[in-house]
């Protein structure tokens, strides 16, 4: 029992590290959301400090996520998943995926009244995937300017600059797949039938 134990509060530093650079916080700043000195943080993060119930409220708080969801507590029978929304740069993201590392699921809203019209350019580590559900999305990709529709698709490198908005007067919703590390999205496509002049 001591060994499962152990083994569930040494993975909370390397989740909190996550979960942070996901939302793209620094230590600095989660250090004053939740009234926790840095270094402590920064002992969190490496494993060199264990984590207290003290401590992990209000992470769990400044996250956005559950305690559970923190210390990866197994699941009660319950499928359902509590979707905890989050806005960022003008946009809603629902996070569909709640291990840390590895690729990551999002749904990402961008509200009608939020039509941002100079776009600000970012970039960062890692690789992205996004399908368009709804409404009509304007993404900016380098040098591109770009509109897709619902059902049509994008793949690309997020060190290249990029910024997405509405491109119309309703909102927009789309699914985004991501990895921090470059991980691409592979689609597998069925095999080509056999030319029945080889039979």
């Amino acid at each position: 029992m001591d060994d499962d134990l152990d083994q569930a509060l040494g993975a909370v530093g390397p989740r909190l590290r996550a979960l942070r650079q996901q939302r793209e916080t620094t230590l600095a700043d989660l250090s004053t959301a939740t009234g926790i000195s840095v270094s402590t943080l920064s002992r969190l993060e490496s494993g060199s400090r264990r984590p207290t119930l003290e401590l992990l409220l209000p992470l769990a708080r400044a996250h956005g996520v559950t305690l559970d969801e923190l210390v990866d507590a197994p699941p009660t029978g319950d499928p359902r998943i509590h979707l905890r929304p989050v806005t960022r740069h003008g946009m809603i993201m629902l996070p569909l995926t709640r291990r840390a590392g590895g690729i990551q699921a999002y749904k990402l809203v961008i509200p009608a009244e939020s039509r941002r019209r100079h776009p600000e350019l970012k970039t960062h580590e890692g690789y992205e995937w996004l399908y368009v559900l709804n409404g009509r999305l304007r993404m900016v990709l380098g040098e591109h300017d770009l509109v897709l529709s619902p059902g049509e698709a994008a793949e690309f490198d997020t060190r290249v600059p990029h910024w997405f908005g509405a491109a119309g007067p309703e909102p927009v919703e789309f699914l985004s797949l991501f990895g921090t590390q470059g991980e691409r999205a592979h689609l597998r496509a069925a095999p080509k039938p056999k030319d029945t002049a080889e039979r």
